[in-house]
Formats: structure tokens, sequence, C-alpha cells
């Protein structure tokens, strides 16, 4: 199999590119001009300049793929061109999709995100088949992947067999940049958690998250989404894990919502508005944050035989790569 790993610079595409790689398989990879390559660099993974919003680049990499994973996103709570998420994650898409169909690619695995997925009406977890209202969906992120995850749906019907992979809250190794859920191990290991706010997640190791776009290839059921993750836990208990893994103390406070949410406004104000910087509290981030997002992965577990590796050694694989690669005590 050759594949076209679009992303593969970072979190999740990276971790895939390697992960394809290392079983032996041929990958290409999209790469933006400038992009920082460590995730692939020294590995046999072949890099294409390009652009998903660059035609000529993306037909050039995935000449010769049999498949692709689409896994280039933005994902950023903030920007000072909003359109430009929808650029990137809706047009990209299709763009995506227009480019495998034209190569006569055989099959397709998107990267969507726990954000589509709905919430349940009674307290319980989420799967695959929760109704989403698309007015409930907080901020450009959300919006633009609950579209982008349309399109790639449709693909369907043009004659593309697509799988959707919904990757919850992913930690572990050769996050780059650093993602939103990456930050909150990079900064607890910094101490610079003063509080916390009364929510959850569903945390995955990225490995899991990786392994399971192969599975979902190797064994999805077109037009299905598999939600990819492992275990729900509330922010404080993943302080707690933190704690234990970094020796640090876990934070005392639990901080009212009006309160962080008043807090990033401000900053959001000061850092993006005046500034021009992205703001470390995005408005966006917290609003989302409101809400725990509680879901099963029964689905892909028994479908796809995704694993469900620890998420403590996760996040101890997290810390560990930050610290290998200077990040804890820098301001990255």
């Amino acid at each position: 199999m050759t594949a076209l790993v679009t992303g593969a610079t970072g979190f999740i595409g990276g971790n895939l590119a390697r992960a394809l790689w290392q079983r032996g398989e041929k990958v290409h990879a999209l790469v933006r001009p400038g992009a920082n390559d460590i995730a692939i660099r020294g590995t046999g993974v072949q890099q294409f300049a390009g652009d998903l919003l660059d035609m000529d680049s993306l037909h050039r990499a995935a000449e010769g793929c049999d498949s692709v994973f689409h896994c280039a996103a933005v994902y950023a709570f903030w920007s000072r061109r909003p359109e430009g998420i929808y650029a990137a994650n809706v047009q990209g898409t299709r763009n995506v999709i227009e480019t495998a169909l034209k190569v006569g690619m055989r099959r397709a695995v998107f990267t969507s995100s726990v954000s589509t997925i709905g919430w349940p009406d009674a307290p319980g977890k989420a799967n695959e088949e929760t109704p989403v209202n698309p007015k409930l969906l907080v901020g450009h992120y959300k919006r633009s992947k609950f579209q982008a995850e349309q399109e790639a749906l449709t693909a369907n019907e043009k004659g593309l067999p697509v799988i959707v992979v919904n990757s919850c809250a992913p930690v572990g190794k050769w996050d780059v940049k650093p993602n939103p859920t990456g930050r909150i191990p990079l900064d607890f290991a910094r101490g610079r958690i003063p509080g916390y706010m009364d929510t959850g997640m569903n945390l995955v190791d990225v490995d899991d998250v990786a392994e399971g776009h192969i599975l979902a290839m190797e064994r999805g059921r077109p037009g299905q989404r598999y939600i990819l993750g492992n275990r729900n836990l509330t922010l404080l208990q993943v302080f707690r894990m933190l704690a234990d893994i970094t020796g640090r103390r876990v934070p005392r406070f639990r901080f009212p919502y009006p309160l962080i949410l008043g807090a990033a406004y401000v900053d959001q104000w000061i850092q993006g508005a005046i500034m021009g910087q992205t703001p470390r509290i995005p408005v966006e981030g917290i609003r989302v944050a409101r809400h725990p997002m509680y879901v099963t992965s029964q689905k892909a577990v028994e479908e796809l035989g995704m694993p469900q590796n620890s998420v403590e050694i996760a996040l101890e694989k997290a810390v560990r790569w930050f610290a290998d690669h200077g990040y804890i005590g820098t301001r990255s």
C-alpha cells in the first residue's frame, strides 16, 4: 500500500505517518513549506511540498497512492482570520476528496473530532449515533470540522469509500506545536496551572489513535464514524495523574466558569486584539470545556479492534517527550 498522509507534521498525522512507515508501508506526506517536520524527519516518509488549497501540489503528492489519510486541519480556538480555518478545514477537505477521485484511490480515512459528536439529552456517554444540533456547535473550529465531516461523508456517493474517525483528546509523543490538549501536561509540568475548572474529557494515547486510523482503513465500513478514545476523566483526575508523574502539587482551587470566561475575554482582548498573539485562555476553548464531553469508543473497539492502552502511561510519555525536546522551562 502507498498512502498519502496530509497533516503529517502535526500531532496525529505525524504519529500516523511514523506508524505506517514502521509497518513497512510506503508513505507520501503533504508538507507545507517551512513546516517543522521533526515528527517525520529521519524516517522513510517521502515529503512533498504543498498545501491543501494548492491542487497541483496535492496531485503531485497523491500520484501513485491508493489511499489517503486526511489528518490536516487547523486546530485552533482563536484566529485573527477565522475564514482561514474554514478554508483549510472545509475547502481543504473538498480538495483532498477531488484529488483522491482523480487519481483513482480505493479508500480514504478522514480525521474528524469528538467535537462533531452530539450531546446526549440525558446524562450518559455519547456515541456515533448521538444527534448533533449544528446550532450548538461552539466556535469556528467545531463548525468547520462539522462541515468538513459532511463533505467527507458525501464522497461515498461520488465513488470514494470514506471512513470517518472522531478523535478524542490525544496525548503522547511528537506533539510539536503543541495542540490544546497537549498543553495540559506541558503547562502542568511547567508549574503553570494555578487552578482547575469543573470539566472533563475523553483521554487517549495518540499511539492508539494512530493505530485506530490504520484499523479504520483496513476494517472500517465506508460511510461510518468511529470514535477513537479511551477513558472519560475529569480535569482534576488528569491533574492528579500528572502530579504523580511530575511530583508537582495538584491545584487546590476550583475556578467557577463565569470567572474563567471573564478572564478569557480579557486575555483575548489583550493578547489577541491588542498584541496580535494567540491568547493563553481562548474564549472558544473555555466555552467548549463548559460541558464535559464524555463518549464511548465501544464501536471502534469492537469493530476495528482499537487498542486501549494506559492513559497514565500516555501522559508520562507526553511529559517525557516535552522534557527531552526542551519544551519544559521554555515559552513554546
